[in-house]
């Protein structure tokens, strides 16, 4: 089947074959009938991709800490290794899909095949998501509008983790 990937190493991105996901326990088994590309988050993605080693240092200071643990822990060659290993993981790209149920996994009691989700998943034929991140799509809703569903949960959590009183003024930027 065929997913939307990212090199971290290289910043390439390629639509690329890797074998169809199988369902696990817990989760949803989903064939993908829209897939939504958020610009902010994955332009983002694309661009960490293609910077350089140390610009990729400078976005991201939380890890240099890690990195110092590990090289203290470890020894300098496991962790440069590490590192190399890390950057060569394609990484999925994606988080806003809709389709149709396949499969369901153990403990998924209350989706049904064929039934019209929305989901966290990836750019991909295919994907398998946790329960907790598949909704039901009414019927009177398209696909073409409840593709939007995964970016209006994360605006939706951002103002409930704001929590903004009655007569405050919020400004929203993007």
């Amino acid at each position: 089947m065929k997913q939307l990937i990212q090199n971290l190493k290289t910043g390439e991105t390629l639509l690329t074959d890797v074998p169809t996901p199988q369902v696990q326990p817990g989760h949803v088994l989903i064939q993908t009938r829209r897939s939504l590309v958020s610009l902010g988050t994955e332009r983002m993605l694309v661009e960490f991709g293609k910077a350089s080693l140390l610009d990729k240092v400078r976005q991201q200071p939380d890890k240099v800490k890690q990195v110092i643990e590990k090289i203290q822990s470890d020894g300098l060659r496991p962790t440069i290794e590490a590192v190399i290993r890390k950057l060569d993981q394609p990484v999925p790209l994606g988080y806003c899909n809709v389709g149709t149920v396949l499969a369901v996994g153990d403990g998924v009691n209350d989706l049904c095949i064929g039934d019209r989700v929305a989901s966290n998943g990836y750019h991909a034929e295919v994907v398998c998501v946790p329960r907790n991140l598949v909704t039901l799509i009414p019927d009177a809703v398209s696909d073409d509008e409840a593709v939007f569903t995964v970016v209006g949960s994360i605006s939706l959590n951002s103002i409930r983790l704001l929590a903004p009183a009655a007569g405050e003024t919020v400004v929203v930027i993007g």
